[in-house]
């Protein structure tokens, strides 16, 4: 929840290759206050049935860039097995990983008061985020 001295941040993830939430996706938040400042690891969560993480860690006081980074090649790595199947994602990949991006890492800036929600829409070889309601 977004005070007036603070911002909130909130995500959800959709698997577009399946059209259906991803679930179990590791997702860690850190935050800065100044471009130039150092990262500060805040914690993370999981998303949950839905895709969403509903419990990530309030942000500090003065906080200016928020970066949440995803786990995707762990939650591909899982479906593909649940699946077993040899996809096209193994072929063509490099290094025989079951995904191109084995994490995506998004970083955006905020103002105090204002609530972010910043979800992902991902599959096996490409990615996409915006600023949600």
């Amino acid at each position: 929840m977004s005070t007036s001295t603070t911002a909130s941040v909130s995500t959800h993830i959709l698997d577009t290759s399946v059209g259906r939430p991803a679930e179990a996706v590791a997702v860690h938040l850190s935050a800065r206050s100044g471009g130039e400042a150092d990262w500060q690891a805040l914690g993370g969560s999981t998303t949950d049935a839905d895709g969403r993480c509903k419990d990530l860690p309030a942000l500090p006081e003065g906080t200016t860039h928020v970066r949440l980074d995803f786990d995707t090649e762990t939650y591909f790595a899982k479906k593909q097995a649940a699946a077993q199947q040899d996809a096209p994602a193994l072929r063509d990949s490099e290094n025989g990983r079951p995904v191109f991006f084995p994490e995506v890492t998004i970083t955006f800036a905020v103002v105090p008061g204002e609530h972010y929600h910043v979800p992902l829409l991902l599959n096996p070889f490409g990615y996409s985020v915006y600023r949600g309601s």
